[in-house]
């Protein structure tokens, strides 16, 4: 079984879903039997992957305008991808919309369906093809990977796709040394593209709030890439209260991300919707207390790990934070239960759940051809 991965979200800045493209890329390499091997893709016109991004694993890197490749792909269907790579036997699309192929098994990604209801908050590619052509793609998929049981239900509910097509791969928990030490007076971190239904807005309330009742408390760092839906709160934090208390670092990746999350006194996590919530994960791993959202997948990651919390109640989320600054009880209950949570997720486990639905996606193509 030769398989091909769309590397191509992970081929710039690794957001939630080129981190987990290039992950699971990673762990899937160990699970393969012999005479099974898998290629990556990716296309750009300037951007190149680097050799051996993931090791001993070959790439296809076609000079190809990815906005141009994915229009044609998403519109025409063609070119299969056969024509790009050779032939194939397993082409695994890292996003909703199916990988054009002549014989090979489809598969789809599907991380959350907020394009559905929030089409005009989304990216001009997302909101020009997600809502029209998902469900479609979805139900014409021989198989449908997802990350949480949030997002499968969605999935079933909403695009009618078939359950037992449908395979949960969640993020797993990354290499990280829990804290020996922590920084009880460390700043309040996010950690996110910065985009609506992240719902910074409620966040910057809230810790407004947090301020008015507890002057002394830390300053609030907002970490990842600023979209242009949300560039108008960057004026908000020069107003008085925010004003010298809140920075914006913008996107931040690797080494930088985990020593941010090491040098902070909690992640808040406050968003409307959220197919997995990889932050909330990254910061249970070692021990940082969560506030989350009590929406979307969050409750499923976090448990009874962090507060789960109204996330359109600037109020509430003050008051969780607040808690973990003043009750050290609540904090180290958050410490000691994050970790062992975070040990439930691991990408070894994803990894062979997605070498079985590749092995029934191959299955069900051969039946339909």
């Amino acid at each position: 079984m030769r398989i091909l991965i769309d590397y191509r979200p992970a081929l710039r800045q690794r957001t939630g879903v080129g981190e987990y493209a290039h992950e699971l890329a990673s762990a899937l390499k160990p699970t393969l039997t012999t005479g099974d091997s898998m290629v990556l893709f990716s296309s750009s016109w300037k951007d190149r992957l680097s050799p051996n991004v993931v090791p001993d694993v070959p790439i296809i890197d076609a000079r190809v305008p990815v906005t141009l490749l994915n229009l044609v792909w998403h519109r025409l269907e063609w070119p299969p991808i056969e024509s790009l790579a050779g032939d194939v036997d397993v082409a695994h699309s890292m996003h909703p919309l199916l990988m054009p192929a002549r014989a090979a098994a489809q598969v789809v990604t599907i991380y959350d369906l907020y394009f559905l209801d929030h089409a005009a908050n989304t990216a001009a590619e997302i909101k020009r093809d997600y809502p029209a052509l998902a469900a479609s793609h979805s139900r014409r998929a021989d198989a449908v990977i997802t990350i949480s049981k949030y997002t499968a239900s969605q999935i079933e509910d909403r695009l009618a796709v078939d359950p037992e097509r449908i395979t949960i791969c969640p993020p797993g928990a990354p290499q990280w040394t829990p804290l020996d030490r922590y920084a009880d007076d460390g700043p309040i971190l996010f950690m996110g593209t910065i985009e609506p239904r992240k719902n910074v807005e409620t966040l910057l309330r809230a810790y407004a709030l947090l301020v008015q009742r507890r002057p002394n408390a830390p300053p609030l760092v907002l970490a990842g890439k600023v979209t242009p839906a949300c560039a108008h709160l960057l004026k908000d934090l020069e107003v008085p209260v925010l004003a010298g208390r809140v920075k914006a670092v913008g996107y931040v990746s690797g080494s930088e991300r985990e020593r941010m999350y090491r040098d902070a006194s909690m992640l808040v996590l406050p968003s409307l919707d959220e197919g997995f919530g990889i932050p909330a994960l990254e910061a249970m791993t070692i021990g940082l207390p969560v506030v989350a959202s009590n929406r979307g997948a969050l409750p499923e990651v976090v448990g009874d790990a962090g507060f789960l919390v109204d996330p359109g109640d600037a109020g509430a989320l003050a008051s969780a934070m607040e808690r973990y600054l003043t009750q050290p009880e609540a904090t180290r209950h958050a410490r000691d239960a994050g970790r062992q949570r975070a040990k439930l997720f691991t990408w070894q486990a994803s990894a062979r759940s997605l070498t079985r639905a590749y092995g029934d996606a191959v299955e069900r193509r051969r039946a339909r051809r």
